[in-house]
């Protein structure tokens, strides 16, 4: 059995036990080197603790990249009986570079890039600096992972072109088991009643400032429902904010695949804009709500511009908006609780789409790790 060694940012983040359930469904063995940045719920594999970081804490963070390789290498054979090493962001990545030469091993590297941090974008010496780090890193790199094509057209293509062997791995849900029935969460429409869902990384302010207007506006016509983990180094005032309205609903952090279904079901449509690095990585993502919510028949909400409001269009599933959505989206809203028939027409079209468009099929991952170990084990 392949025994893949995975670097994660948080060990208690809902998209890396998604992973790790995903590798172990198409027959891996997996053991986790994983920081983390909560307390995790039980975990289901083996998991090597790197420390603790925190959210934007950047210089903290990169101290605990250089102690938590040298735990990950003291680990011993975890790390050693390994076939492949796979890396979740830059920051891990360089994390099982610094374990893999302390352990003094020629471990296979695939690096997986879900999220293009600002600090890579920028112009000055600092963004030089990091992507001449991170071009160095990928070109010791095996494979490149990214979850949107934009990543590659908008960044890898333009300052590593031809560097590393790619694939796109979208956030789809993995797996069959826990999810329920597609037509769980589908809803037909009531009108004069809309209920909108903000679910998986709370971390953008606009979106939030957005979602309070719609509330204030309309009252209890709309609601609004959050589930997941508020990011408040992006959002100081987000407790704040949602007490203050009777018809925002927090929920908290969810447990995926188990709590999916009860999520969705409580949703007429999902919002999907995010704007917390607009016109960088904010513009380029392909989110995990539009894959969960598509699975269940709820219809997306994006603005134009985004690779999220190209993916929306080239289904014909949801709703896009052209700025300035502090006018397009209270207009969206007033529609739908005039006529929910549009609810009710896309909910149809994602029904319509096959599975495999938001289930990530049996064997996909095997299709990335499979040519990395053999070509090493040939070698």
């Amino acid at each position: 059995m392949t025994r893949i060694a995975f670097f994660g940012h948080d060990a208690a983040d809902a998209a890396i036990r998604r992973r790790v359930r995903a590798f172990q469904d198409d027959g891996f063995e997996v053991t986790g080197f994983m920081m983390r940045r909560r307390e995790p719920l039980d975990l289901e594999w083996e998991n090597i603790d790197l420390g603790e970081t925190r959210d934007a804490a950047f210089l903290q963070r990169i101290c605990q990249v250089f102690r938590g390789a040298r735990i990950a290498a003291d680990a011993g054979s975890p790390l050693h009986s390994a076939n492949v090493i796979y890396a979740r962001n830059l920051d891990m990545l360089a994390c099982a570079f610094l374990a893999k030469r302390h352990a003094r091993l020629k471990t296979p590297v695939i690096y997986e890039c879900l999220d293009i941090h600002r600090l890579l974008c920028r112009k000055d010496l600092i963004g030089i600096g990091l992507r001449a780090i991170e071009g160095w890193l990928l070109r010791r790199s095996q494979a490149l992972v990214v979850s949107s094509p934009a990543y590659l057209k908008q960044h890898f293509e333009r300052y590593y072109p031809g560097t590393a062997r790619s694939h796109l791995l979208e956030n789809r849900l993995s797996g069959h088991a826990g999810y329920g029935a597609r037509a769980a969460g589908r809803q037909s429409g009531i009108p004069g009643r809309l209920r909108l869902g903000w679910v998986g990384n709370l971390r953008c302010q606009r979106s939030l400032d957005l979602l309070c207007q719609l509330a204030d506006q309309f009252g209890p016509q709309v609601e609004i429902r959050l589930h997941g983990v508020p990011a408040l180094t992006e959002i100081p005032d987000f407790e704040t904010m949602i007490s203050s309205r009777k018809n925002i609903a927090f929920f908290g952090r969810y447990r995926s695949p188990e709590d999916l279904p009860g999520i969705y079901a409580g949703l007429d449509a999902v919002w999907s804009g995010d704007f917390m690095e607009a016109g960088l990585n904010s513009t380029w993502l392909l989110p995990n709500r539009i894959y969960e919510g598509g699975y269940y028949c709820v219809p997306p909400i994006a603005s134009a511009g985004t690779e999220t409001a190209l993916w929306i269009a080239r289904h014909n599933c949801g709703f896009v908006l052209e700025e300035p959505l502090s006018q397009t989206l209270p207009a969206l809203a007033a529609d739908l609780l005039q006529d929910a028939s549009r609810l009710s027409e896309y909910s149809g079209a994602l029904e319509a789409l096959p599975e495999e468009t938001f289930i990530q099929p049996p064997g996909f991952l095997s299709q990335i790790i499979d040519p990395v170990v053999n070509e090493k084990q040939a070698s």
